[in-house]
């Protein structure tokens, strides 16, 4: 039988905490729901925090090394994904465009990947350039992401190069080239966000075959397509991801629960024949670093 990665995209970053009660917020309750996931099956588990007073978006080291000892305490095993594309939002001032307005929040590349460094997850993503998102900038400059690159690689962290457009796709076919990336790659392709890539199979299919052979790929929808967009890429042997922070609801006007959006994907899958991969053999898979430590 086919397997496939199942990652559960836990909490995000986005404005959804008082959209659904069930987006986790706290170290506890986020380490909390990545367990639920792995008992209903998840590979992964795809880490942002917040802030536990505010439920905003947080880059707080502490916070995710809190949340990653939780996890790993656990008696479910799950592998863990952060993310270190904290700190890139630019709004332009309207009396200053050369500024930044309200809502701009800029890290250095050392203050992205301080989580990871820290924490040291068998994964991470890494956001593979700069996108108009919304209203926003995303901003992720070259000499920054070869920084960041060089960084994960150091840490002995797999990254998960996520594509949110097409440039994306050859900026990360150009760190591997560089010898920053090392091993087989992990592509992410982020679908549907505006303004970036839109959803749909044609678009899969360019995206996928503009990565190396050698590579891997899953792919993500968000809102109503993310279920949708599990079968599309399932079917043809893409990883998938699901979680509330891409999509809050699992059907219309009903609000999901991380767990529950990892049942429904595992149905979609068993309709393929495919299961998910258990975190055990998605390590030996993808030449993971061994969450005890070491290679």
């Amino acid at each position: 039988m086919q397997k496939v990665v199942l990652t559960a995209a836990i909490t995000g970053a986005g404005d959804t905490i008082e959209k659904n009660e069930n987006v986790p917020v706290t170290p506890q309750e986020i380490a909390d729901s990545a367990i639920k996931c792995a008992k209903a099956g998840a590979t992964v588990a795809h880490i942002h925090v917040r802030d536990p007073k505010t439920g905003a978006v947080s880059h707080d080291p502490e916070l995710y090394a809190e949340t990653v000892r939780l996890i790993r305490e656990a008696d479910e095993d799950i592998i863990i994904n952060i993310t270190s594309g904290g700190g890139g939002d630019f709004i332009p001032s309207k009396e200053h465009p050369e500024t930044g307005g309200e809502g701009t929040w800029i890290q250095t590349p050392e203050e992205r990947h301080r989580p990871v460094k820290d924490s040291l997850p068998e994964m991470c993503t890494l956001d593979c350039g700069s996108a108009n998102m919304g209203d926003s900038i995303y901003i992720s400059p070259a000499a920054w992401l070869r920084e960041q690159a060089q960084m994960v690689k150091d840490a002995g962290v797999k990254p998960e190069l996520e594509c949110f457009d097409t440039g994306h796709v050859s900026f990360a076919k150009q760190l591997i080239n560089e010898g920053l990336i090392e091993g087989d790659p992990m592509f992410q392709f982020c679908l549907g966000i505006p303004w970036g890539a839109e959803n749909d199979p044609e678009t899969i299919d360019y995206l996928v075959s503009r990565i190396p052979e050698n590579a891997h790929w899953s792919a993500f929808g968000i809102g109503k397509m993310q279920l949708p967009t599990v079968k599309e890429v399932a079917k043809r042997g893409g990883n998938i991801r699901v979680g509330l922070e891409d999509n809050i609801y699992i059907s219309k006007g009903v609000k999901a629960t991380n767990e529950a959006l990892v049942e429904e994907a595992k149905k979609i899958l068993a309709e393929l024949d495919i299961e998910p991969l258990t975190p055990a053999e998605a390590r030996e898979k993808f030449n993971l670093r061994d969450p005890k430590g070491g290679q």
